[in-house]
């Protein structure tokens, strides 16, 4: 976790006190994007800084020709980027190989000579930033003139690795309203909020995360309940680890003054599909609405599109989490479960009766959701084979 490295802590420790004392606010931005810049070189390496200072540049320059080919253009780069970067192993295993190994096992040749052991350092956030900001600099929205501006947009180091996922019409109002007033209020609250992430991710997660490597290998020969006591306990890390990376990335930068957007509320609360995907990930559940379902017809074109449309977008999501074929299933699964959430209702006779209950009973509802949502972290966790045979023990099969 970077954020518990010296190096981080360190470079916090300087920057925030510089910051809080510079003036004007020009010189607190100019300090903010020495400190993004060194932040992303240390833990990304040179390897992992070219490429992204080259989408950075594709991005910018065709931004400000505000023309739809160029930006069209910049963002098939960037989506490309992502692809080679991060799926070229899993496309060519999972695929290419199952239609022609020969090619396969040369493709693969090829391009280990070319890929980085690692992707680059949070390449999935910097292009899912930099296609929204192109998306709507071609919908018309302004660019941003200022370099700076941009590169403090683009390399943000509390949101860089772990999000949440930035809107510039959000963020750059933020920064601007920042570096004029951090204020006391501000830095109190950033430091409760990182507070708390800690806690949720070093002192739950990581101690969740202990158990559980302990307890899964046996699964087995658990009971019933020792069984779905660790699926809780699964379920409980996931939550508690990537809302605790949140937390600390929206307390580091209210303590610069810059309001973030939140990424969790509360959502094993969630009383259906749909309103765990208000409450989970919400810079990401949101992106996916907003830059893949609606644009592919989103519910425009009757249910069966509105279905295929859903199913799409959280495939999508499913493989953003990972290049393996278990996180793609996990997106369909979800698609599936909010396919029937927006749509058993039109059931004959059942579909009312279902709602009604619902309505009269929400202990049921959520009951329903969470144990449909914490079952689907099998998936998101373990090979596919793995996950089926750990849900059939955990009915007693």
């Amino acid at each position: 976790m970077i954020f518990t490295t010296y190096w981080f802590l360190a470079l916090v420790g300087i920057t925030l006190p510089v910051y809080w004392l510079a003036r004007p606010p020009t010189v607190r931005l100019l300090i903010l994007g020495v400190s993004c810049a060194l932040f992303h070189y240390h833990f990304a390496g040179p390897a992992g800084v070219a490429p992204i200072v080259v989408l950075m540049g594709i991005t910018y320059f065709a931004a400000l020709t505000r023309s739809r080919a160029a930006c069209a253009a910049a963002m098939v780069a960037c989506v490309l980027a992502l692809g080679f970067y991060k799926y070229t192993g899993f496309l060519l295993s999972g695929l290419v190989s199952h239609i022609n190994p020969g090619l396969a096992e040369q493709l693969g040749g090829t391009t280990s000579e070319l890929l980085p052991e690692l992707p680059p350092l949070g390449i999935s956030f910097f292009v899912f930033e930099f296609v929204h900001y192109l998306f709507e600099v071609r919908r018309g929205g302004e660019p941003i003139r200022n370099p700076l501006q941009f590169i403090l947009f683009s390399i943000f180091f509390p949101s860089l690795v772990a999000g949440p996922i930035k809107r510039y019409g959000q963020f750059l109002p933020a920064l601007a309203e920042g570096s004029r007033n951090v204020g006391m209020d501000n830095v109190a609250a950033g430091l409760r909020r990182v507070g708390i992430g800690f806690f949720k991710k070093v002192v739950v997660a990581d101690n969740l995360t202990y158990f559980i490597d302990l307890a899964q290998p046996g699964f087995a020969s658990l009971s019933i309940f020792e069984r779905w006591l660790l699926l809780t306990a699964i379920s409980l890390r996931i939550l508690m680890d990537f809302s605790g990376y949140s937390d600390i990335a929206i307390g580091f930068a209210r303590m610069l003054g810059v309001k973030l957007p939140e990424n969790f509320n509360w959502p094993y609360l969630a009383r259906n599909i749909q309103d765990f995907w208000q409450r989970w990930h919400i810079s990401l559940s949101t992106w996916i609405r907003d830059y893949v379902y609606i644009p592919l017809g989103g519910n425009r074109h009757g249910v069966p599109r509105r279905i295929l449309n859903g199913m799409t977008a959280f495939a999508l999501c499913g493989l953003w989490h990972g290049a393996a074929w278990n996180f793609v299933l996990w997106g369909l699964y979800h698609g599936i479960g909010l396919a029937a959430c927006s749509t058993y209702e039109r059931i004959p006779g059942l579909g009312p009766r279902l709602a009604a209950i619902w309505r009269k009973e929400p202990l049921a509802s959520w009951a329903i959701t969470q144990l449909f949502v914490w079952i689907g972290w099998l998936l998101f966790f373990y090979p596919v084979p793995e996950a089926w045979q750990m849900t059939k023990m955990l009915f007693g099969a």
